[in-house]
């Protein structure tokens, strides 16, 4: 009989330890501060960007996300301006108009938080660039 209480016991601490009381929504996808997802990957709003969007999703892992609209001919400045030491952008191909993928290892600040920052670009007109900015750890 003290046999299954102790089986029972293990199985009650082992179901409790992998749940997390504190945080019900642990893993979930929630809006924040647009400012708060670009500073995790090291970058401030651009100006004359619209920024929108913004997300993050925490559990083991935790990733930002948001959307920038913005003049297209400013895309490439602020890419170097908030990340000096990155290689160049790529263009075509499969990442779209324009990418950009950061790591420590090369050119993202050790200060930052995430572990590796991507950024995506589409140019909706000849004016215009929609930014898709992803700054996460692994």
């Amino acid at each position: 009989m003290p046999v299954p209480v102790l089986v029972f016991l293990i199985v009650c601490v082992f179901m409790w330890a992998l749940t997390d009381e504190d945080d019900p929504g642990a893993g979930a996808v929630a809006k924040v501060g647009c400012a708060e997802a670009l500073a995790f990957g090291g970058a401030d709003r651009p100006a004359g960007a619209e920024v929108h969007d913004c997300t993050a999703q925490r559990g083991i892992d935790t990733a930002y996300t948001a959307v920038l609209r913005m003049p297209r001919e400013d895309v490439r400045y602020w890419l170097r301006a908030t990340y000096p030491d990155a290689p160049e952008p790529r263009a075509g191909g499969s990442c779209g108009a324009l990418c950009l993928d950061v790591t420590h290892e090369n050119g993202l600040p050790a200060t930052v938080g995430a572990h590796v920052v991507q950024v995506r670009v589409e140019y909706v007109n000849a004016e215009t660039a929609r930014v898709r900015f992803s700054a996460f750890t692994m």
